[in-house]
C-alpha cells in the first residue's frame, strides 16, 4: 500500500490527546456505556485527525500560515498533512507569530493555484518514505505470528549490528525513518517494522491493540529476521508505544543475550500514569479513568465489553520491572512532551543507573526531539552507540 497514504496515521501523542476527549464523555455520563466506549478506544487501531487550521499559504514567499498550537510554534523541521492526508509538506523556521497564528517557512514548493485543502496535521515524522533519504533499501516481509509483515531494511556496509526500529500507536514505519541516516553513518543497519493492527501489518485475532503486550511478538519475528540474515547482535530502537513495545521484548525475547541495547525516544514506561495523565489535562475525574482502567484489566470485563482479552498494565509498568532489566538503555524524552509524561522515564533512568542514560531535553514536544534539536539528538545517540562499542 502506498506509503504516504499510511504515513496519515495519527502519531501516539495525539492519540493520546484523542482518549482525553473520550475520556471527558466518560466523565460526564452517568452510565457504563461511556466508560466502554472509553475502553474501547484505547484498544482500537487510531485513525488520523486533520485538527489544524490552514489560514494561508503565500506562494510567492513560499510560506504558509497555521493555526497556533504548542507544536505549532515549536523552532525546527516539520511536516504537514493536508488534502485528507493525500499531500505531505516539509516545514522549516518559524518565521512570525501571534496569539492566534503562526507562519512558517515551505520547505516543499507550492505552486499558484495549487490547493492545500483548509485543515491538515501537525507531524514531527519529516519523512515519509525512504526514497527521500537517497539510500538503497529493500521492502521485506517479516514472517510474524499473525502473518507477512512489511519493512524496510535500510543496510550498512560491512554491518552486524542492526537496529529493529518501532514506530508509535497510530504511527506507521515512516516515523523512524530521521533516525536511518544516523544509524547507517554508525555502521548500523536499519529494520524498520510493522506490527499487528497498525495499518499495515495484518491484524491480530481480536484486530485490536494490546498497548505492547501483544506486539512485542512481532518484534521478536524481526529480531529472528536479523539474526537469520547477517545481524550478530541487535539494538531495539522504539518511539512512543513503540518504546514500551521494545521494553515488553527486552524482558521476554528468546534472544536476550543477543540484544545490545535499547534507544528509546519518548517512550511510555507505564501507561497507567499515562492515561491517568490525560485524564487530568482534560479535567477528567480520576474515578472514571480507574473505572476505565479496571474495565480494561479484568479479563471476563474486557471480553464482555468486546475489548479483548484485558491489558496486563503491572506487566506495562518498567519502572516496577525494573530489576528485570539487564540491557543498556538510553532514554530520549522531553521535559515538555505533552502527551507522555516524563516522569516514568526519569524514575527508571534512577531506578536503574547502571544500565540507563538519559540525557536532558527540554522545549521539543512528544517524539519530536530531532524536529527540535536535531544535533543534541544526534549527538545523543551518536555518543551512546560510541561508549558501548556499538558504532563504527
Amino acid at each position: 500500500m502506498n506509503s504516504s497514504r499510511r504515513a496519515g496515521s495519527l502519531g501516539a501523542g495525539l492519540v493520546l490527546l484523542g482518549l482525553g476527549v473520550g475520556l471527558v464523555a466518560g466523565a460526564v455520563a452517568t452510565v457504563g456505556s461511556r466508560i466502554t466506549r472509553v475502553a474501547r478506544s484505547v484498544v482500537t487501531p487510531a485513525k488520523a485527525v486533520a485538527d489544524l487550521e490552514i489560514l494561508g499559504v503565500d506562494t510567492r514567499a513560499q510560506t504558509i500560515t497555521l493555526s497556533r498550537t504548542p507544536d505549532t510554534e515549536l523552532a525546527g523541521r516539520y511536516g504537514l498533512f493536508s488534502n485528507g492526508e493525500q499531500s505531505y509538506l516539509k516545514l522549516g523556521a518559524v518565521l512570525r507569530a501571534d496569539g492566534a497564528s503562526v507562519t512558517r517557512k515551505l520547505l516543499t514548493q507550492i505552486g499558484a493555484g495549487e490547493d492545500i485543502g483548509r485543515w491538515g496535521r501537525f507531524s514531527g515524522w519529516y519523512f515519509v518514505s525512504p526514497d527521500e533519504l537517497h539510500l538503497p533499501y529493500d521492502d521485506v516481509p517479516i514472517p510474524t505470528p499473525v502473518g507477512p509483515a512489511p519493512a524496510w531494511l535500510v543496510r550498512a556496509e560491512g554491518s552486524d549490528t542492526w537496529a529493529i526500529v518501532v514506530h508509535g500507536r497510530g504511527g506507521t514505519r515512516s516515523e523512524g525513518l530521521r533516525a536511518v541516516p544516523l544509524l547507517r553513518d554508525a555502521g548500523v543497519t536499519s529494520l524498520l517494522v510493522s506490527y499487528r493492527a497498525d495499518g499495515v501489518a495484518p491484524d491480530g485475532p481480536s484486530g485490536l491493540q494490546g498497548l505492547g503486550t501483544t506486539e512485542w511478538p512481532d518484534v521478536e519475528a524481526a529480531i529472528e529476521y536479523a539474526l537469520a540474515n547477517g545481524a550478530a547482535r541487535v539494538l531495539l530502537m522504539g518511539w512512543s508505544m513503540g518504546g514500551a513495545i521494545a521494553m515488553q521484548a527486552l524482558v521476554n525475547s528468546a534472544y536476550r543475550e543477543r540484544i545490545a541495547g535499547a534507544i528509546l525516544e519518548s517512550p511510555v514506561v507505564d501507561w497507567r500514569d499515562v492515561l491517568g495523565f490525560q485524564a487530568t489535562q482534560m479535567r477528567v475525574p480520576q474515578a472514571a479513568a480507574r473505572a476505565t482502567l479496571g474495565l480494561l484489566e479484568t479479563p471476563w470485563a474486557a471480553r464482555a465489553v468486546r475489548v479483548g482479552d484485558g491489558i496486563r498494565f503491572d506487566d506495562l509498568d518498567m519502572v516496577a520491572r525494573a530489576d528485570e532489566l539487564s540491557e543498556p538503555i538510553l532514554i530520549l524524552h522531553s521535559d515538555d512532551d505533552g502527551y507522555v509524561p516524563v516522569g516514568p522515564s526519569r524514575a527508571l533512568a534512577e531506578a536503574r543507573p547502571d544500565i540507563v542514560t538519559m540525557p536532558r531535553f527540554t522545549g521539543a514536544r512528544h517524539t519530536k526531539i530531532w524536529n527540535h534539536d536535531e544535533k543534541a539528538w544526534t549527538a545523543a545517540i551518536r555518543d551512546w552507540l560510541a561508549a558501548r562499542g556499538l558504532a563504527r
